[in-house]
């Protein structure tokens, strides 16, 4: 990952993760369930992101977009089957899983960073 797009879905990473923590850390007062389920949501949200970041960006050559193209669509399909197969074993495995939390906590990961990041991204181009 050493192209500027690399750097960028890293420094997306870091802000995803940061922001995950204090969410995480938002959820302790409602209780070790809710604080639990947030972690989850948040730490799958992190890793199939970092997945993809890696998938799509590793021996990156900008000569052969139609490659990179197919790359970007494989790794969000692996993205989607890790994302659904990471919730189902939580599920599964973890009782009193606090569904509407690790839900709440993997959509504000999601969304939330990538938002202030293209926000402040714009505000440098412009």
């Amino acid at each position: 990952m050493q192209q500027p797009d690399a750097f960028r879905a890293g420094k997306i990473l870091r802000v995803q993760a940061i922001f995950g923590l204090a969410i995480v850390v938002f959820a302790l007062p409602f209780g070790g369930s809710v604080a639990l389920s947030a972690l989850i949501g948040a730490g799958i949200c992190l890793l199939a992101n970092a997945l993809l970041a890696a998938w799509v960006f590793r021996g990156y050559r900008a000569q052969q977009p139609e490659r990179l193209v197919l790359r970007f669509y494989s790794a969000e399909t692996v993205k989607i089957v890790f994302v659904l197969g990471a919730f189902g074993v939580a599920y599964a495995v973890l009782d009193g899983l606090n569904v509407p939390a690790l839900l709440g906590a993997y959509f504000m990961v999601q969304v939330i960073p990538t938002l202030i990041a293209a926000q402040l991204g714009n505000r440098t181009t412009k």
